[in-house]
């Protein structure tokens, strides 16, 4: 079974050795590191999956070793823990791409919980590990697990959206893996050695936000104990990834269409102006052309955001990667849980490929991730569903996807709902209905009768 490597940074010498002990009982791969150089220098020298590294070190820090760690190739999942716990380092260490934070003292439990959550996240992005055993491969590109024309379209197209370094737009639902196709494109461009830095802009209040993007200088307001470098700094000669930029605050969309126009940052509370070298990526799940109507975005940075538009479409509209990605999730989770799975019954199947999955690729993975964890036997079936539902566990309203129009794209197990759902789309007029179900009056009446199906009155 893969042994997952994970590397240990503190210059606290009993406290890596505690670290290690709880992640070697669980058969993890595990090698120290005392200060930030000597981290740095196996960084560079060797693949981990996960870094466990203390903020506070001899030689440097925990945000060096993040840093670091994020602009190798393969970049693995950071844990920062520190005895000098803060909101702001919080903040600034998951925003620049830590995947949790740990406040010292800790039980072993949370620590064992964080490295297991991350390496859940791990299997996730770059795939199951190799059959057999081994080191994880050294993958220097993510890719979409897709079937569908729509998709392998779009994906045709990213090698030259990464060479040509002007502004993206990505657009599409929540779920439907935005920040991971600007991965793609930061991964293929020239700038794939360097910085990619991630930021949500809905995540954070307006004044925490405007400090991280554009950093401050000592004294700026009240906390603000040092300079501090801001995303658009830290991220120099890399990517910058903006996600929800539909929720950035009004006030600060001047000041960032100021950085697209000019390639220029002023920290807050400072006068000195500074050149950056940076490409910005941004995302969105909201319409900008109705914000822009609406007057809360505006419409001069929609204009320098949309230089090269991209949109990702939800899964409902391409039902063919639908089977792809339950099969990679599948094996993934079945990896990572010890469990062998040979995937889903036809029916089960079936089921899936009729629900809309408002949720997207999210949504599908959560599920997947469920059902293997329960499933009785190697191939999940109609019945692990509805054991999951004897167990309280909600399967996410599954019904019949409403786009679909033939009757036998409906599962038996949910062919109420499905009928339910087609009436109603028909005003419960029973000819209309049959004729879009593909079936006879008669037939449909029958099914009504059968689940005791009545108009309302």
């Amino acid at each position: 079974m893969h042994r997952a490597s994970v590397l240990v940074v503190d210059d606290e010498k009993t406290v890596r050795h505690l670290v290690r002990t709880i992640l070697d009982r669980e058969g993890y791969e595990v090698d120290e590191a005392e200060d930030g150089s000597y981290a740095i220098e196996k960084l560079k020298n060797d693949v981990f999956d996960v870094v466990v590294t203390d903020y506070k070190l001899g030689r440097g820090n925990g945000f060096d070793v993040l840093k670091a760690a994020r602009s190798q190739a393969y970049s693995p999942e950071i844990l920062l823990m520190t005895g000098y716990g803060s909101i702001e380092s919080a903040v600034s260490a998951m925003k620049l791409g830590a995947f949790d934070f740990i406040t010292k003292p800790f039980e072993p439990s949370q620590i064992l919980e964080s490295v297991e959550q991350a390496m859940q996240k791990r299997v996730s992005l770059v795939g199951p590990p190799p059959r057999g055993g081994g080191r994880w491969p050294i993958v220097g590109n993510r890719e979409f697990v897709s079937a569908s024309q729509k998709m392998k379209k779009l994906l045709e197209i990213t090698d030259v959206i990464a060479r040509a370094d002007s502004t993206v737009l990505i657009q599409g639902e929540s779920g439907t893996g935005k920040e991971l196709l600007a991965r793609i494109i930061h991964d293929k461009s020239a700038r794939a050695g360097r910085s990619f830095l991630a930021v949500n802009c809905g995540a954070l209040p307006e004044p925490l936000l405007e400090s991280e993007l554009f950093g401050h200088v000592k004294g700026a307001f009240t906390g603000a104990v040092s300079d501090k470098k801001g995303f658009f700094e830290e991220a120099e000669g890399g990517t910058i990834f903006l996600d929800e930029i539909g929720d950035m605050p009004n006030s600060l969309q001047i000041k960032f269409l100021r950085v697209l126009q000019n390639r220029e940052v002023r920290r807050v509370g400072s006068n000195q102006i500074k050149s950056i070298n940076v490409r910005i990526l941004a995302a969105t799940n909201r319409n900008l052309d109705r914000l822009v109507d609406e007057g809360s975005f505006r419409e001069d940075l929609y204009y320098r955001l949309n230089v090269i538009p991209v949109t990702l479409p939800p899964l409902r509209e391409r039902p063919d990667d639908i089977p792809e990605l339950v099969n990679y999730f599948v094996e993934t989770y079945g990896a990572r849980l010890g469990k062998t799975m040979h995937g889903f019954s036809p029916k089960a199947m079936e089921l899936l490929m009729t629900y809309d999955w408002p949720g997207n690729i999210r949504e599908l993975e959560n599920f997947v991730e469920r059902c293997v964890a329960l499933a009785g036997s190697p191939v999940v079936d109609l019945k692990d569903f509805r054991a999951m539902q004897e167990l309280g566990i909600r399967l996410g309203n599954m019904k019949a996807n409403p786009m679909s129009t033939r009757m036998d794209e409906a599962s038996d197990s949910w062919e109420a709902d499905f009928l339910i759902q087609q009436l109603e789309k028909n005003g419960w007029n029973q000819m209309r209905t049959a004729e879009a179900l593909g079936i006879s009056r008669s037939s449909l009446w029958r099914k009504m009768k059968k689940h005791d199906i009545n108009p309302p009155e």
